[in-house]
């Protein structure tokens, strides 16, 4: 299996830090039947009693207005690249080095393995910075 590489938007909602809010905003998106494939989530130390959730994807014109009005906006700032691939030792190492060898750093990273496959959203700095990483990974 080769490695799938594509640029895909990311979503993000802010919550306050309180039992239930982030199912609150998950369920507006399932009841309108969006399919997630990659949620983070964190606290807002800089600002206490919130947070804020991430998600990819959100496709189509109904599940973005589900989105809307849940809270989630698509990100202007994050610039996510999704690379899927055979899991193997060393695998993220392997993507890390080679963003690094074109000299660019990485805003965020998020990698998980399930069974036999990988799946990573490497977040850049810039448009520019995406479409770079798209053409190293590409050549790996």
């Amino acid at each position: 299996m080769a490695l799938k590489i594509q640029r895909v938007d990311t979503w993000a909602a802010p919550l306050d830090d309180a039992p239930g809010r982030m199912a609150t905003k998950l369920r507006a998106l399932a009841s309108a039947g969006v399919n997630l494939e990659m949620i983070v989530a964190r606290r807002s130390p800089e600002k206490p009693g919130t947070g804020v959730v991430f998600v990819t994807p959100i496709k189509g014109a109904a599940a973005a207005r589900v989105a809307h009005q849940a809270g989630f906006r698509k990100t202007v700032y994050l610039h996510t690249v999704r690379v899927e691939g055979p899991d193997k030792s060393g695998e993220t190492h392997r993507l890390a080095q080679a963003l690094a060898q074109e000299g660019l750093s990485l805003c965020g990273l998020s990698a998980s393995a399930v069974n036999k496959t990988f799946l990573a959203h490497i977040v850049l700095d810039s448009e520019a910075d995406a479409a770079k990483a798209v053409r190293a990974l590409r050549s790996l």
